[in-house]
């Protein structure tokens, strides 16, 4: 019963990789027309304790080749305890706005508070989200305007992608991280959207106010982009779009140690116990058992040769399906280099699944010098 429960779970996990394939071949690249029309937008970052990388993403946002009238940029302090303020202020420039979070009460979610406010002093019509240690080219905000202006979209996801990095650690991140892109991105083409990243989130603020904002899920620390598009996508009928192309990509460096890249996975794993979508619950718990049961069939292959068999065609399997998909998603980026990682990458992979599914459903972890959950 193990052997054939294994080898279904093999072919549902092909099956849904090729799915991805699939929805990402259905999002069209991108082309922006030369005389688009710009709208007023407003670019909300929430920063807590961002001194060291604040500034880098001042610039590159008063930069953006964008008409100066009808952009502002609402920075939230959020009770950072370095000079993260004063850096904001530094910056003479009218379009840039600083709110200071000064909540006398603890709360479990200061992100979504700091969005909320802004937004409720936001004036574009536009909302686009990023973070304060995130990179952009000069074309990122017309290029996103401008795929609004051309699809009947409420939301659109676009994409992140880490750079920079100085260890294999950081690296195998980029080729994980860029599996979770390509993933949210193939489930919009495919018109199930699961995952979004609020680094790169663009969102009518209109649409925000009529699903209700964060209310329903206010009280939960991360779901400021996944559970918010859920919302969106439930209300407007999948008017999702991501948005496929280069100019559009957000920057950002991988998490430096194995204890912030587990308290980072579990913060957005937590997201998952609000989840209202039950074929995207289905599919991540199908992930997780096809994964747990690769370990069971190589463990028990100690004992019987056929469960090792089937593990190493699992294994196998996983890593073939995974290349096709990765291949695409890394020649998006331009960072086809990193698909020499998958056979090294796979092993941990499948480890961190499996502790990742029940330590990111149970207990506080640790974000940004405080514990939520």
């Amino acid at each position: 019963m193990l052997d054939l429960i294994s080898l279904a779970l093999a072919v549902l996990y092909i099956g849904i990789v090729l799915s991805f394939i699939i929805g990402w071949k259905r999002i069209p690249a991108f082309k922006p027309p030369a005389n688009a029309i710009q709208i007023p937008v407003s670019v909300i970052i929430a920063a807590r304790n961002e001194a060291t990388q604040i500034s880098g993403t001042i610039q590159d946002l008063l930069n953006q080749d964008y008409k100066k009238q009808l952009v502002e940029f609402i920075f939230i302090d959020d009770h950072s305890t370095d000079s993260t303020g004063s850096i904001i202020q530094s910056f003479q420039d009218p379009r840039i706005k600083l709110i200071t979070l000064n909540e006398p009460e603890t709360i479990n979610s200061y992100k979504k508070k700091a969005i909320q406010t802004a937004i409720g002093e936001a004036t574009g019509k536009l909302i686009i989200t990023t973070d304060a240690d995130c990179r952009m080219g000069p074309n990122w905000l017309k290029t996103i305007v401008s795929y609004y202006q051309q699809g009947d979209y409420k939301m659109i996801s676009s994409p992140v992608v880490f750079h920079q990095e100085k260890s294999f650690f950081e690296r195998a991140q980029s080729l994980e991280f860029l599996y979770l892109i390509g993933m949210g991105a193939s489930t919009i083409g495919n018109k199930n959207p699961s995952t979004c990243n609020g680094a790169n989130l663009c969102y009518e603020r209109e649409a925000f106010y009529e699903v209700g904002g964060f209310q329903g899920i206010d009280d939960l620390a991360s779901g400021d982009d996944e559970l918010l598009l859920h919302k969106i996508a439930a209300r407007y009928d999948n008017r999702i779009g991501f948005l496929k192309n280069k100019d559009a990509i957000v920057y950002t460096e991988a998490k430096p140690t194995l204890s912030e890249f587990i308290q980072q996975r579990k913060r957005w794993a937590s997201k998952s116990t609000r989840y209202k979508n039950k074929s995207i619950i289905v599919l991540g718990v199908l992930v997780w058992l096809f994964n747990l049961s690769i370990v069971i069939n190589l463990i028990a292959g100690i004992f019987r040769l056929q469960n090792l068999e089937i593990g190493l065609f699992q294994l196998l399997a996983k890593m073939m399906v995974e290349m096709l998909f990765l291949s695409r998603i890394t020649r998006f980026a331009k960072r086809q280099e990193l698909l020499t990682l998958i056979p090294a990458l796979n092993l941990m992979h499948i480890v961190y699944i499996i502790y990742i599914g029940i330590a990111g459903n149970s207990g506080k972890y640790n974000w940004k010098g405080r514990m939520v959950k």
